[in-house]
Protein backbone atom coordinates (compact mmCIF):
# COMPACT_ATOMS: atom_id res chain seq x y z
CA UNK A 1 0.00 0.00 0.00
CA UNK A 2 1.35 3.39 -0.94
CA UNK A 3 1.63 5.99 1.79
CA UNK A 4 -0.45 9.01 0.67
CA UNK A 5 1.87 11.66 2.20
CA UNK A 6 5.39 12.55 1.12
CA UNK A 7 6.52 13.60 4.58
CA UNK A 8 5.51 13.01 8.19
CA UNK A 9 5.06 16.77 8.60
CA UNK A 10 2.49 16.76 5.80
CA UNK A 11 0.69 13.91 7.54
CA UNK A 12 0.58 15.78 10.87
CA UNK A 13 -0.70 18.92 9.12
CA UNK A 14 -3.43 16.90 7.46
CA UNK A 15 -4.45 15.49 10.85
CA UNK A 16 -4.51 18.94 12.46
CA UNK A 17 -6.68 20.62 9.87
CA UNK A 18 -8.96 17.79 8.73
CA UNK A 19 -9.97 16.08 11.98
CA UNK A 20 -11.21 16.85 15.43
CA UNK A 21 -8.49 16.41 18.03
CA UNK A 22 -10.21 13.39 19.61
CA UNK A 23 -10.31 11.60 16.25
CA UNK A 24 -6.65 11.98 15.32
CA UNK A 25 -5.67 8.89 17.28
CA UNK A 26 -8.22 6.84 15.34
CA UNK A 27 -6.71 8.17 12.12
CA UNK A 28 -3.29 7.03 13.33
CA UNK A 29 -4.75 3.63 14.19
CA UNK A 30 -6.18 3.29 10.68
CA UNK A 31 -2.89 4.32 9.14
CA UNK A 32 -1.00 1.79 11.24
CA UNK A 33 -3.35 -0.98 10.14
CA UNK A 34 -3.02 0.04 6.50
CA UNK A 35 0.78 -0.07 6.53
CA UNK A 36 1.40 -3.06 8.78
CA UNK A 37 2.50 -6.31 7.16
CA UNK A 38 1.28 -8.46 10.07
CA UNK A 39 -1.31 -7.21 12.56
CA UNK A 40 -2.69 -9.19 15.48
CA UNK A 41 -5.71 -8.03 17.49
CA UNK A 42 -6.16 -8.97 21.16
CA UNK A 43 -9.68 -8.48 22.52
CA UNK A 44 -11.29 -8.57 25.95
CA UNK A 45 -14.71 -8.16 27.55
CA UNK A 46 -15.04 -4.58 26.31
CA UNK A 47 -15.34 -5.98 22.80
CA UNK A 48 -18.52 -7.85 23.79
CA UNK A 49 -20.33 -5.39 26.05
CA UNK A 50 -21.82 -3.64 23.01
CA UNK A 51 -23.45 -6.96 22.14
CA UNK A 52 -25.24 -6.58 25.49
CA UNK A 53 -23.03 -9.04 27.33
CA UNK A 54 -21.81 -7.95 30.77
CA UNK A 55 -18.11 -7.80 31.49
CA UNK A 56 -16.58 -9.15 34.69
CA UNK A 57 -15.06 -6.37 36.76
CA UNK A 58 -17.27 -3.32 36.24
CA UNK A 59 -20.12 -2.36 38.57
CA UNK A 60 -22.51 -4.33 36.33
CA UNK A 61 -20.09 -7.21 35.72
CA UNK A 62 -20.52 -10.90 36.45
CA UNK A 63 -18.20 -10.86 39.45
CA UNK A 64 -20.42 -8.32 41.21
CA UNK A 65 -23.18 -10.94 41.19
CA UNK A 66 -21.15 -13.89 42.38
CA UNK A 67 -17.75 -14.62 43.92
CA UNK A 68 -15.62 -16.07 41.09
CA UNK A 69 -13.48 -18.02 43.52
CA UNK A 70 -16.54 -19.97 44.62
CA UNK A 71 -17.98 -20.82 41.21
CA UNK A 72 -15.49 -20.36 38.34
CA UNK A 73 -13.08 -22.94 39.73
CA UNK A 74 -12.59 -26.70 39.13
CA UNK A 75 -13.59 -27.42 42.73
CA UNK A 76 -17.09 -26.09 42.03
CA UNK A 77 -17.62 -28.81 39.44
CA UNK A 78 -16.81 -31.39 42.07
CA UNK A 79 -18.33 -29.83 45.19
CA UNK A 80 -20.97 -27.32 44.13
CA UNK A 81 -22.18 -28.64 40.79
CA UNK A 82 -25.77 -27.41 41.02
CA UNK A 83 -24.72 -23.78 41.47
CA UNK A 84 -21.99 -24.22 38.85
CA UNK A 85 -24.43 -25.49 36.23
CA UNK A 86 -27.01 -22.81 37.04
CA UNK A 87 -24.43 -20.04 36.63
CA UNK A 88 -23.00 -21.29 33.34
CA UNK A 89 -26.41 -22.28 31.99
CA UNK A 90 -27.51 -18.67 32.47
CA UNK A 91 -24.48 -17.46 30.53
CA UNK A 92 -24.99 -19.98 27.72
CA UNK A 93 -28.68 -19.09 27.37
CA UNK A 94 -27.78 -15.38 27.27
CA UNK A 95 -25.71 -16.08 24.15
CA UNK A 96 -28.75 -17.43 22.29
CA UNK A 97 -30.12 -13.90 21.87
CA UNK A 98 -26.71 -12.29 21.36
CA UNK A 99 -25.19 -11.38 18.01
CA UNK A 100 -21.86 -9.90 16.94
CA UNK A 101 -21.87 -6.12 16.54
CA UNK A 102 -20.38 -4.09 13.71
CA UNK A 103 -16.92 -4.16 15.29
CA UNK A 104 -16.78 -7.95 15.14
CA UNK A 105 -17.75 -7.90 11.48
CA UNK A 106 -15.17 -5.23 10.70
CA UNK A 107 -12.38 -7.37 12.16
CA UNK A 108 -13.62 -10.34 10.12
CA UNK A 109 -13.59 -8.20 6.97
CA UNK A 110 -10.10 -6.91 7.76
CA UNK A 111 -8.91 -10.50 8.01
CA UNK A 112 -10.43 -11.35 4.61
CA UNK A 113 -8.75 -8.26 3.15
CA UNK A 114 -5.39 -9.21 4.73
CA UNK A 115 -5.35 -6.11 6.90
CA UNK A 116 -5.08 -8.24 10.03
CA UNK A 117 -3.57 -11.69 10.46
CA UNK A 118 -5.45 -13.08 13.45
CA UNK A 119 -7.52 -12.33 16.54
CA UNK A 120 -6.61 -13.55 20.02
CA UNK A 121 -9.43 -13.15 22.51
CA UNK A 122 -10.08 -13.54 26.21
CA UNK A 123 -13.81 -13.74 25.48
CA UNK A 124 -15.61 -17.05 25.63
CA UNK A 125 -18.75 -15.98 23.74
CA UNK A 126 -17.63 -17.10 20.27
CA UNK A 127 -18.74 -13.80 18.68
CA UNK A 128 -15.59 -13.44 16.60
CA UNK A 129 -16.27 -16.84 15.02
CA UNK A 130 -19.94 -15.97 14.49
CA UNK A 131 -18.92 -12.77 12.70
CA UNK A 132 -16.78 -14.74 10.27
CA UNK A 133 -13.27 -14.43 11.66
CA UNK A 134 -11.34 -17.60 10.93
CA UNK A 135 -7.95 -17.16 12.58
CA UNK A 136 -9.24 -16.86 16.15
CA UNK A 137 -7.35 -17.95 19.26
CA UNK A 138 -9.83 -18.37 22.11
CA UNK A 139 -7.41 -18.09 25.00
CA UNK A 140 -9.99 -18.72 27.72
CA UNK A 141 -11.97 -21.35 25.83
CA UNK A 142 -15.56 -21.17 24.63
CA UNK A 143 -18.97 -21.46 26.29
CA UNK A 144 -20.46 -23.25 23.27
CA UNK A 145 -18.02 -26.15 23.53
CA UNK A 146 -19.04 -28.60 26.25
CA UNK A 147 -16.87 -31.41 27.54
CA UNK A 148 -16.66 -33.93 30.35
CA UNK A 149 -14.74 -32.67 33.37
CA UNK A 150 -13.34 -36.16 34.00
CA UNK A 151 -12.45 -37.69 30.63
CA UNK A 152 -12.54 -34.61 28.39
CA UNK A 153 -14.93 -36.05 25.81
CA UNK A 154 -16.82 -33.33 23.92
CA UNK A 155 -20.61 -33.38 23.78
CA UNK A 156 -23.63 -31.19 22.99
CA UNK A 157 -24.61 -28.05 24.89
CA UNK A 158 -28.08 -29.48 25.53
CA UNK A 159 -26.55 -32.32 27.53
CA UNK A 160 -24.99 -29.81 29.89
CA UNK A 161 -28.14 -27.68 30.11
CA UNK A 162 -30.14 -30.79 30.98
CA UNK A 163 -27.50 -31.79 33.56
CA UNK A 164 -26.88 -35.14 31.92
CA UNK A 165 -23.78 -37.15 32.83
CA UNK A 166 -21.04 -38.00 30.35
CA UNK A 167 -22.09 -40.93 28.15
CA UNK A 168 -18.54 -42.25 28.20
CA UNK A 169 -17.57 -42.20 31.87
CA UNK A 170 -20.64 -40.81 33.73
CA UNK A 171 -18.56 -37.79 34.73
CA UNK A 172 -19.90 -34.27 35.11
CA UNK A 173 -20.19 -32.04 32.07
CA UNK A 174 -18.93 -28.47 31.90
CA UNK A 175 -18.42 -25.69 29.36
CA UNK A 176 -15.04 -25.63 27.64
CA UNK A 177 -13.93 -22.46 29.40
CA UNK A 178 -10.77 -21.95 31.42
CA UNK A 179 -11.61 -21.90 35.11
CA UNK A 180 -9.44 -20.13 37.68
CA UNK A 181 -6.33 -22.18 38.36
CA UNK A 182 -6.44 -24.05 35.03
CA UNK A 183 -3.93 -23.81 32.20
CA UNK A 184 -4.85 -22.02 29.00
CA UNK A 185 -5.52 -24.18 25.92
CA UNK A 186 -2.06 -25.02 24.61
CA UNK A 187 -2.87 -24.70 20.91
CA UNK A 188 -4.57 -21.32 21.30
CA UNK A 189 -1.83 -19.93 23.54
CA UNK A 190 1.01 -21.16 21.33
CA UNK A 191 -0.63 -19.79 18.18
CA UNK A 192 -1.38 -16.39 19.68
CA UNK A 193 2.11 -16.06 21.16
CA UNK A 194 3.75 -16.99 17.85
CA UNK A 195 1.67 -14.49 15.87
CA UNK A 196 2.27 -11.68 18.36
CA UNK A 197 6.01 -12.32 18.44
CA UNK A 198 6.06 -12.07 14.65
CA UNK A 199 3.69 -9.08 14.39
CA UNK A 200 4.75 -5.55 13.54
CA UNK A 201 1.46 -4.23 14.98
CA UNK A 202 -0.57 -5.47 17.96
CA UNK A 203 -3.92 -3.81 18.71
CA UNK A 204 -5.40 -4.45 22.15
CA UNK A 205 -9.14 -3.76 22.37
CA UNK A 206 -11.45 -3.69 25.38
CA UNK A 207 -9.41 -5.33 28.11
CA UNK A 208 -8.01 -4.06 31.38
CA UNK A 209 -5.10 -6.51 31.02
CA UNK A 210 -5.44 -7.65 34.61
CA UNK A 211 -5.51 -11.40 33.98
CA UNK A 212 -2.26 -13.37 33.78
CA UNK A 213 -0.80 -14.67 31.49
CA UNK A 214 -2.74 -12.94 28.68
CA UNK A 215 -1.74 -9.54 30.07
CA UNK A 216 1.85 -10.39 29.13
CA UNK A 217 1.13 -10.85 25.42
CA UNK A 218 1.44 -7.18 24.34
CA UNK A 219 4.95 -7.20 25.78
CA UNK A 220 5.96 -10.12 23.57
CA UNK A 221 6.09 -8.12 20.36
CA UNK A 222 8.84 -5.88 19.05
CA UNK A 223 6.29 -4.18 16.83
CA UNK A 224 4.07 -1.18 17.45
CA UNK A 225 1.31 -1.50 20.07
CA UNK A 226 -2.03 0.30 20.20
CA UNK A 227 -4.46 0.21 23.13
CA UNK A 228 -8.18 0.83 22.52
CA UNK A 229 -10.47 1.02 25.53
CA UNK A 230 -13.32 3.05 26.98
CA UNK A 231 -10.85 4.16 29.67
CA UNK A 232 -7.14 4.59 29.00
CA UNK A 233 -6.04 6.68 31.99
CA UNK A 234 -4.39 3.73 33.74
CA UNK A 235 -2.04 3.08 30.83
CA UNK A 236 1.15 5.08 31.23
CA UNK A 237 3.50 4.75 28.30
CA UNK A 238 3.43 0.98 27.84
CA UNK A 239 1.71 1.41 24.45
CA UNK A 240 2.79 3.43 21.46
CA UNK A 241 -0.72 4.82 20.95
CA UNK A 242 -3.77 5.12 23.21
CA UNK A 243 -7.22 5.40 21.64
CA UNK A 244 -10.00 6.15 24.10
CA UNK A 245 -13.45 5.00 23.04
CA UNK A 246 -15.74 2.01 22.82
CA UNK A 247 -14.67 -0.80 20.54
CA UNK A 248 -17.54 -0.59 18.05
CA UNK A 249 -17.31 3.16 17.51
CA UNK A 250 -13.53 3.17 17.16
CA UNK A 251 -13.54 0.31 14.67
CA UNK A 252 -16.36 1.87 12.64
CA UNK A 253 -14.44 5.14 12.35
CA UNK A 254 -11.21 3.36 11.46
CA UNK A 255 -13.04 1.28 8.85
CA UNK A 256 -14.57 4.38 7.27
CA UNK A 257 -11.18 6.05 7.10
CA UNK A 258 -9.54 3.04 5.48
CA UNK A 259 -12.21 2.97 2.79
CA UNK A 260 -12.20 6.74 2.26
CA UNK A 261 -8.44 6.77 1.79
CA UNK A 262 -8.68 3.75 -0.53
CA UNK A 263 -6.41 1.65 1.64
CA UNK A 264 -8.42 -1.41 0.54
Amino acid sequence: MQYPFKTHAAYETWLQYCFEKEDTHIVKLAGAVAHSSKTVVLTGAGMSTESNLPDFRSKEGWWQKIDPTSIAVPEAVENNYSVFTDFYSERIKALESTAPHAGHYILAEWEKSNLIHSVATQNVDGLHRKAGSRAVYELHGALDQVKCHTCGMETDIDDFLQKKPCVSCSGRLRPGVVLFGELLPEEAWTGALRDIEEADLVIVIGTSLEVYPVNQLPRMTEGKTIYVNAETENEHGSFDLLVEGKAKAVLEKAEALLRTMSFY
